[in-house]
């Protein structure tokens, strides 16, 4: 069984209250998606965030691929960090973990996602050059996305790693 880990930090010019409430705000998710998911939130995302709340959404990940994505929010701590773990979807495991800390000059926003693909040795042979390339779009797109909207640090790198655990 092999798992991957994405860890990614990005720092904003903002308060941890003004990232709290951008961040911990479902509907936010679609903003900082790449259109070309075909991104829709379908149910769960009326409320702010809470333990056991949960969201549907439908995601396109590939071309010629759509899926509903089911996660719960499993833990939260006001202005802090929250989980999101998949429930039904496209990986066998998601494990998300956000978190926002107070830095000089503003945020620092870490994610670490702990994940594991399905199809067993198919799965692990497309990860490199299909998941972890998506996956970096991703986190490319959203890093612009929000430097666009708060602005960023001069003089601090963000950053966005890959390993195998």
């Amino acid at each position: 069984m092999q798992l991957y880990q994405l860890r990614s930090k990005q720092y904003l010019p903002i308060s941890t209250d003004k990232a709290w409430n951008f961040l911990s705000d479902p509907s936010n998710l679609k903003v900082i998606t790449p259109d070309h998911m075909g991104f829709d939130i379908l149910s769960g995302a009326d409320r702010k965030m809470f333990p056991g709340q949960i969201i549907q959404y439908k995601v396109k990940p590939f071309p010629g691929y759509t899926t509903k994505w089911v996660t719960e929010i499993t833990h939260v701590k006001e202005g802090s960090y929250f989980v999101d773990e998949q429930r039904f979807g496209p990986y066998n495991l998601w494990h998300h973990k956000h978190f926002i800390k107070e830095v000089k000059k503003g945020v620092e926003m870490e994610d670490i996602i702990d994940y594991k693909l399905p199809f067993g040795l198919l799965g692990q042979l497309v990860h490199p050059f299909l998941v972890k390339k998506q996956l970096q779009q991703i986190f490319n797109y959203r890093e612009q996305k929000l430097n666009s909207l708060f602005g960023s640090i001069e003089g601090i790198e963000n950053t966005i790693e890959f390993k195998t655990i």
